[in-house]
């Protein structure tokens, strides 16, 4: 058993398909048309971390309720984590690629972190190795 998919509402596919796949270093594991329950068309759109079993379904917004979730799927707490093994790199990269770091990068005992958030506004910690020196 694993969890395969979590679903981020977005407010739009290609844009978060570029930060995702172009900001974060995700793979663009599928993209196909679908429908909607009532038959409208919609994207099936899941990028994924490489080397990662679970991946993140990026579901457009579709009416008021949805809309108003944007940015605020964890109710404003970090709701995501991306562990990385090379923290400094991975920070760097990010940043250049505009990501917006909402801290600065911190040292706890589960390792290096920094919140960033995504391009609908949620938040996201960007995990690091732990100290040895902390453990």
């Amino acid at each position: 058993m694993h969890l395969e998919l979590i679903a981020i509402i977005v407010e739009e596919y290609d844009p978060a398909i570029e930060f995702f796949v172009g900001a974060l270093g995700f793979d663009l594991v599928e993209d196909s048309p679908s429908r909607t329950n009532d038959g409208r068309p919609k994207r099936w759109v899941v990028v994924r971390p490489p080397g990662a079993t679970t991946g993140i379904l990026l579901a457009r917004a579709d009416g008021d309720r949805q809309h108003r979730a944007i940015g605020d799927q964890a109710a404003g707490r970090v709701g995501f984590f991306l562990r990385v093994a090379d923290f400094a790199e991975a920070y760097r990269s990010m940043r250049e690629a505009g990501v917006s770091f909402v801290t600065e990068p911190r040292t706890e005992p589960y390792g290096r972190v920094a919140v960033f958030l995504d391009i609908s506004g949620n938040r996201w910690d960007l995990l690091g190795p732990p100290d040895p020196e902390m453990v």
